[in-house]
């Protein structure tokens, strides 16, 4: 008999475990008993400071505050609610290149200055975006923002690794369209 931790699913939970990663969706079997192809599951966090106290900061992170300085690829395209306005609970959809994805705003708690996106792009992949908020004086705000990306098939693997590979950049990216933004204001 094998021991438990020679089996190929059991030793990827073992290492999936030791990594700090969900086993879930990376130790797979296929049918046939055979390891599936593993599913990636990346995280991301970066943070950026926004010039404006947290009352005026923090609107800038919902989907409709965003469209001035998140670029012209941002355009939510609003199911719930009608008329247009972020909120808790908010359907819309975005394109992402070929594909639309579907957001919710899982979580829009001003007053605990925190914000949680999720989206999913059916066969591809599910991301989480979460925002949270930290006044660092009366005139600034302090931005973290963790993006946790989940593959749903083997092909989606490859947009998890290019979506990731945006991500890493993003802070710069964030940080230069809101600094053109509020500059642009006065």
């Amino acid at each position: 008999m094998k021991s438990p931790l020679t089996t190929p699913v059991a030793a990827c939970i073992a290492a999936a475990t030791a990594l700090g990663i969900s086993p879930l969706g990376q130790c797979a079997v296929s049918q046939s008993g055979a390891p599936a192809q593993q599913l990636l599951r990346t995280q991301t966090a970066f943070d950026i400071v926004v010039s404006l106290p947290y009352a005026e900061a923090a609107p800038l992170f919902g989907p409709e505050g965003e469209r001035p300085w998140a670029g012209k690829h941002w355009d939510p395209q609003f199911l719930h609610p009608q008329p247009a306005h972020d909120e808790q609970g908010a359907v819309f959809t975005i394109r992402h290149g070929s594909v639309a994805a579907v957001w919710v705003n899982t979580l829009f708690d001003l007053e605990a200055h925190h914000f949680q996106y999720a989206y999913f792009i059916p066969d591809i992949m599910v991301t989480t975006i979460d925002v949270r908020f930290t006044p660092t004086g009366t005139r600034s705000t302090g931005v973290h923002v963790v993006y946790t990306r989940t593959a749903l098939t083997p092909e989606g693997n490859d947009h998890v690794t290019a979506f990731t590979a945006t991500d890493k950049t993003a802070a710069q990216d964030w940080q230069k369209a809101i600094d053109a933004y509020l500059a642009s204001r006065k």
